[in-house]
């Protein structure tokens, strides 16, 4: 009845090794004048082209197209719906007697918890039984070739060097304009704006003189009507809801140590391996700084050209003449500062005290209460008599003696440990007492104990 909720972890049968040989091996030896059969399988080979592929296939070749005709339009037929009523009848309805249903009574019984007063041995298998081994690092079996490029020559060429024919390349006309002389006498910078423009002499320019600031002599209304309306009513400051804050936690001093340092197992570790980059050596060879441009270049003796600037503007001395049509025909106005536009309250406000009677309280007629008549029912049972409470379970119940794995404390109960299985279940056996006069040893039956 032993149930183990472990998973099989298989650690306990090192000893035995799997056996690699099949049925076929030890039933059928083998002979040392028969050769296996050789294989009918092409070898790999690279095929050479054989001559350019022709884009034709015998779909093409043996295809004969057909006149394809439109598939004739049938059209639909006008619905008319059909006269009279349609019977929604059924035979469920017709057949069916309805009846009264109850509820359904459950006839899963009610879940009971058993529980048991034994101490948890929280050490598992694994922790008890694995003896670490030392892992050996496997070697590399990868083979180190250096890259030998190929010596020969490609020889398959693309379809571009086989369909590829050069031609002779036709320059597009040149548009650029033949070399046209340039005048010989000096350049004239006059335009019309400089001949045709007369110069007017301007008037000075009108400023505004700055007004002097004069402070009002009435006092500031700095009231405003919230101000002035309004009347706080005393009262009470609120109560917060906030729970006072309240420690959390323990007043014994923290040992320092927890179950990771004292469990954890430090590791050496190597430092990385720096990768040193390779030292530059410069060529020793000489560069060769020679082009084509400098090789092939003639240079020309060619004279700058004189800068096209034009003449330099003529400077009047005469003050600026800023009349506009907006300032001769614009004439100030005296404006007057606006008053305030308040309306004239409607509503005189109260005088007196506040009442804090409402339409409620003065119209309310209180009424005496009549209390609703009880139903409770009388006591029908005395109070002298005692309650039987005894049940069917009470008196037919037989206690049972409760079963102790032999895992939790073995030699108390009398029990020996004999193996564990590759599953992690450990066997105990029973050591009974001899009786007196016997000469025989029975050996007793081995239990399996929770692991």
């Amino acid at each position: 009845r032993h149930h183990c909720c472990h998973r099989p972890t298989k650690f306990y049968d090192d000893e035995v090794h799997p056996s690699h040989k099949t049925e076929y091996l030890e039933n059928y030896p083998g002979y040392g004048n028969v050769f296996p059969p050789e294989s009918c399988k092409p070898k790999p080979e690279v095929q050479e082209d054989q001559g350019r592929m022709d884009g034709t296939t015998t779909f093409k070749s043996d295809y004969l197209p057909y006149e394809i005709l439109a598939r004739p339009f049938r059209p639909q037929a006008e619905y008319r719906p059909k006269s009279g009523k349609i019977d929604l009848g059924t035979i469920y309805q017709r057949d069916y007697s309805p009846h009264k249903v109850g509820p359904v009574t459950l006839a899963r019984p009610r879940e009971r918890k058993y529980t048991s007063d034994a101490k948890l041995d929280t050490i598992p298998t694994y922790r008890d039984d694995y003896r670490l081994k030392k892992g050996e690092r496997s070697e590399s079996c990868k083979v180190e070739r250096a890259y030998e490029p190929p010596s020969e020559r490609f020889g398959n060429p693309s379809t571009f060097q086989d369909d590829y024919f050069p031609r002779q390349a036709n320059p597009p006309q040149s548009c650029k304009p033949c070399d046209t002389k340039l005048a010989e006498g000096p350049f004239d910078a006059n335009t019309i704006h400089r001949t045709a423009y007369v110069v007017h002499q301007m008037a000075p320019m009108f400023v505004r003189p700055r007004e002097e600031y004069k402070p009002s002599d009435q006092p500031f209304e700095d009231l405003t009507t919230h101000q002035r309306d309004f009347k706080g009513t005393p009262g009470e400051q609120a109560k917060s809801c906030k729970p006072e804050s309240q420690k959390v936690g323990s007043d014994d001093p923290f040992k320092g140590t927890t179950e990771f340092q004292d469990r954890y197992q430090p590791y050496l570790v190597t430092a990385p391996e720096f990768h040193k980059p390779k030292e530059y050596v410069p060529p020793t060879d000489k560069m060769d700084l020679k082009s084509s441009n400098r090789l092939d270049y003639i240079s020309h003796k060619v004279a700058p050209r004189a800068p096209i600037k034009p003449a330099p503007g003529r400077k009047t001395s005469a003050p600026f003449q800023g009349k506009t049509t907006t300032k001769e025909h614009y004439q100030p106005w005296s404006i007057c500062r606006r008053g305030l536009i308040k309306k004239e309250e409607e509503i005189q406000k109260p005088t007196g005290k506040f009442s804090g009677l409402t339409t409620f309280r003065s119209h309310y007629v209180p009424h005496q209460p009549n209390p609703p008549q009880s139903f409770k029912p009388e006591q029908a049972v005395a109070t002298g008599v005692p309650f039987k409470d005894e049940t069917l379970y009470r008196t037919e119940y037989t206690p049972k003696k409760p079963e102790v794995c032999p895992g939790h404390d073995p030699g108390a109960q009398g029990y020996v440990y004999v193996n564990t299985d590759s599953q992690g279940h450990k066997f105990y056996r029973q050591v009974s007492p001899e009786p007196p006069g016997s000469n025989c040893n029975p050996i007793p039956e081995e239990v399996p104990a929770v692991s």
